[in-house]
């Protein structure tokens, strides 16, 4: 298998929609990040994989922090197998040692799909994936561990792990109606800077603010506000990670009526002030 994007030292040769929701340090050699788009055939349901290897230092950390973007998350690592649901704030996870992961970012349909609840009981929170799935989770776990038992960074290792993820979530398919509906709004929320309202969506999908909200419960634990500022976020540690971009600037292109509520609510976030953000991050 071939990569989507990545350099020698597993940094991405640009910062493109993915990586601009990875807040890694511009310094942190911890890992080299593999990623691979999703197969055509899980379309609606899967969006992509990430694995990373890492080695870190004894005695050291490597803190990765993300604004996630709104869908879960299933993961298998050495150590652990899990299911994520959307964390609402900044979602850390710390490296040390060495090890491996396999991570497949799910389409914002699927959670409730594979999980059949509400995906609000998941925000902030996650389970193993043999609660979730099973015999059939048991079964993906082993498939993949002994799939990156030999090297992790092989490419072969990669696609056998990849073909054991895509054959478990096969079965769920094909996407109920609701969740198509959740998939394109959000997909419309992504895309379209302009949209800093909640009423911009309801008038695009001809829906009520509270069929929207119920909506968004449902299939994501989240609110339609969350969706947009998460955009917001994730554009403004884009756009901060540019040198020569003033935070006046940063605020106007995210359409903040002014420099302070773009300051509260990305300090809200990221525990960090714009200024003190740009400081560290700028690359």
């Amino acid at each position: 298998m071939k990569p989507d994007s990545e350099q020698a030292d597993g940094r991405p040769t640009r910062l493109d929609v993915i990586e601009r929701a990875h807040l890694r340090d511009p310094g942190d050699a911890s890992h080299v990040m593999y990623r691979y788009a999703a197969p055509a055939e899980c379309a609606g349901l899967l969006q992509r994989f990430w694995l990373p290897v890492w080695s870190v230092p004894p005695g050291r950390e490597a803190p990765q922090r993300v604004l996630q973007y709104p869908g879960s998350l299933l993961v298998v690592a050495t150590g652990y197998a899990r299911f994520y649901g959307v964390v609402s704030g900044l979602s850390t996870t710390t490296l040390s040692g060495e090890g491996w992961a396999v991570g497949m970012m799910l389409a914002p349909a699927a959670g409730a799909l594979l999980t059949g609840a509400p995906m609000a009981r998941y925000t902030d929170r996650s389970a193993d994936v043999a609660d979730v799935l099973g015999a059939d989770g048991e079964r993906l776990v082993t498939r993949v561990r002994a799939a990156m038992s030999g090297d992790p960074h092989s490419a072969e290792a990669h696609g056998r792990a990849v073909s054991a993820c895509t054959e478990a979530l096969l079965p769920f398919l094909p996407v109920d109606a609701e969740g198509d509906l959740v998939n394109r709004v959000v997909a419309f929320v992504e895309s379209r800077t302009d949209v800093i309202r909640v009423a911009q969506v309801c008038a695009e999908f001809d829906l009520s603010e509270r069929g929207l909200q119920r909506l968004c419960h449902r299939r994501l634990g989240l609110t339609p506000k969350w969706l947009i500022q998460r955009r917001r976020l994730q554009e403004a540690a884009e756009r901060l990670r540019t040198r020569g971009t003033t935070l006046g600037e940063a605020a106007a292109a995210l359409g903040y009526a002014d420099q302070s509520h773009f300051t509260r609510d990305f300090s809200r976030v990221t525990a960090m002030t714009p200024g003190e953000f740009a400081a560290r991050y700028a690359v």
